[in-house]
């Protein structure tokens, strides 16, 4: 009886292991994306999914980080393996769109409830590229203006008004060129889309090259624009400089914005305002590999990472993104001041009709 009750026991033991999985999850970005889904998601699908264990580990920011993992995804398709050790990942447009050419990536978005409750473009187009259903924003990061209301009592809401308003009050207006970082970078080309009239091409391609004249016009006219205003030292340096009074208005990273207030280095009465035709923003995606081990697993950890509740508490009030899924379906699920907060100065129609997409990598 004892032999058998042993038997029972190693096989149940044996069963124990055989069900547990572990779930792998690599990141592009910084530190904090590994920390947000190791800290955060994974106690929470762990939970609801006993037996699973969800680990996290990181590539490194930037483009180069999701280069790594495309680098990786790209070895075991060639090693002609049948199950890759990626499950989910977690990437910037330029990869996505290389990941999609060379069918690297699942398509699963038709397969998840939360791909319902993605209604943005750029959730279908990445760069120009199509990656309709294979991809659904984590977050979506954005540059807006920053202004302080003391100082500029009816902000500029257009590239036209902004070219007016710097003549008037030269010195003002401050950003940090194409070389300090990515919000000026953003600047630069939003005033390309502007003053071409060329967004949809720029944003949705095809890349022509006779597009070049039109450009170069429009970047003629921003050199003359330059003679009026402030090179900040960096994105954190326009912040900087807006929270001395050094400049009165420039492009910042909305999330960077509310970080700063947050930690008491941005003044309160500083406010935000999404100029026409639109300044770019970025997502990062969540994808599936072709050839996941745990293909399932991965949907069920994106149903959640993508749900209202966790969009709300985890995306928007731990790192002040915008998030990834539509505003409407987050808003019952934070508390007025959580909203008003991201929302106010900036509503989700202002950010639906001027939120843009960085104009392809060509251009």
């Amino acid at each position: 009886m004892k032999a058998r009750i042993f038997t029972v026991a190693i096989a149940l033991a044996f069963a124990g292991v055989t069900a547990a999985q572990t779930l792998n999850v690599v990141t592009a970005g910084d530190q904090n994306m590994v920390d947000y889904v190791n800290n955060y998601l994974a106690p929470k699908f762990e939970a609801m999914n006993p037996g699973v264990k969800v680990r996290a580990v990181g590539t490194g920011p930037g483009d180069g980080g999701s280069q790594k993992i495309y680098e990786k995804l790209s070895a075991q398709q060639k090693a002609g393996s049948n199950e890759w050790d990626v499950d989910v990942a977690v990437i910037h447009q330029l990869a996505s769109a290389t990941m999609v050419k060379e069918k690297l990536l699942m398509p699963y978005r038709n397969d998840v409830s939360v791909g319902k409750l993605v209604s943005r473009d750029t959730a279908k187009n990445a760069l120009g590229a199509d990656v309709d259903g294979y991809v659904l924003p984590m977050f979506h990061s954005q540059i807006v203006f920053a202004y302080n209301p003391d100082l500029v009592k009816a902000p500029p809401k257009s590239y036209t008004e902004l070219n007016d308003w710097v003549k008037k009050n030269p010195k003002q207006f401050g950003y940090n060129g194409v070389k300090g970082g990515m919000s000026g970078v953003g600047f630069v080309t939003g005033w390309v889309s502007a003053y071409s009239g060329m967004a949809d091409k720029l944003e949705r391609g095809p890349y022509e090259a006779s597009a070049a004249p039109a450009i170069d016009k429009a970047l003629s006219g921003l050199k003359e624009f330059n003679q009026y205003v402030v090179m900040t030292p960096g994105n954190a340096g326009t912040l900087d400089m807006l929270n001395r009074g050094e400049i009165a208005i420039g492009p910042v990273w909305v999330d960077m914005f509310y970080t700063w207030q947050a930690d008491g280095r941005m003044s309160p009465k500083i406010k935000l305002v999404l100029p026409s035709p639109g300044l770019p923003g970025q997502p990062m995606y969540y994808v599936i590999p072709a050839k996941a081990a745990h293909a399932q697993l991965a949907k069920k950890f994106i149903e959640l990472a993508e749900s209202p509740e966790v969009q709300a508490d985890g995306i928007i009030k731990q790192f002040n993104w915008y998030p990834g899924i539509d505003p409407q379906y987050v808003q019952p699920k934070l508390d007025p001041a959580a909203w008003n907060k991201l929302f106010t100065d900036i509503s989700p129609t202002d950010l639906s009709k001027f939120g843009r997409p960085f104009p392809l990598s060509p251009y």
